[in-house]
């Protein structure tokens, strides 16, 4: 069942909006273990297109990079390296992406992340009027407007989406 809250969980992510000035909305669900973006989407009653992964992955000399990627879609991780200059983008494993990110797996945000990475985001995502991204916790969203992605992370744009 999903809460709007305005107790929701003090994080790196929450500090990072806050400091740069970006309105948000707080959602806690019941994490699922596994049950990714299908879960939350169907907790929060929202279309699970508006809700934003967040992925670790990395080039082919193991430099981290973040992806944004709608959560009814997946990343060709070909198409992506062809549109970034790399030779191969793969997903991290779990624990080099909580090692990068400093988030665990399932709660990870691309704000307030421990280090700096570039940002690529699913050009489509701005499409969309309002957007739900994890908040650096597991079972907790903040909803945000897509453009505020763009000002505080400038990301770079990329079409990478398969069904």
């Amino acid at each position: 069942m999903s809460k709007n809250s305005n107790h929701a969980p003090e994080t790196p992510a929450t500090r990072f909006l806050r400091q740069h000035g970006i309105a948000h909305s707080n959602h806690l669900y019941t994490y699922e273990e596994h049950g990714g973006t299908a879960v939350s989407a169907r907790e929060l009653n929202v279309p699970e297109h508006a809700v934003i992964k967040t992925l670790i992955m990395e080039d082919e000399n193991a430099n981290p990079l973040i992806v944004l990627m709608h959560g009814d879609r997946k990343v060709s991780t070909k198409e992506l390296a062809r549109q970034t200059g790399h030779k191969r983008i793969e997903p991290c494993r779990p624990e080099i992406a909580n090692r990068h990110s400093g988030y665990l797996v399932g709660g990870t945000s691309p704000f307030g992340t421990r280090k700096p990475m570039p940002v690529y985001m699913e050009k489509s995502i701005l499409d969309l009027p309002l957007i739900y991204i994890n908040g650096g916790r597991r079972g907790y969203l903040v909803g945000i407007h897509p453009h505020d992605i763009v000002r505080c992370l400038k990301p770079e744009f990329v079409q990478a989406a398969l069904p």
